[in-house]
């Protein structure tokens, strides 16, 4: 693994990057096989769920937000009508 880190580093950057044992497994596997494409898949699946995530989370801010903005209006208004 000399051109891409240590094991130890491969495997602290994959559990850090939310990669389950199952997955880093497979991965050292496919390193040991010479398999780069096999690994680059596995890493470009983990990528993809970790930006679904996002995007939900994304979307979870957006209602929150728009909570806020509402509630936010209402308080505008009513200090506007006492005025």
């Amino acid at each position: 693994m000399a051109a891409i880190g240590s094991r130890e580093s491969v495997i602290q950057n994959l559990e850090d990057a939310g990669c389950e044992a199952e997955m880093i497994r497979d991965f050292l596997e496919w390193f040991e096989k010479g398999q780069q494409a096999k690994q680059l898949e596995l890493l470009e699946h983990q990528r993809e769920y970790l930006l679904g995530r996002v995007h939900m989370d994304e979307r979870r801010i957006s209602c929150l937000d728009y909570l806020i903005y509402q509630i936010q209006g209402k308080t505008v208004g009513k200090k506007k009508d006492k005025i």
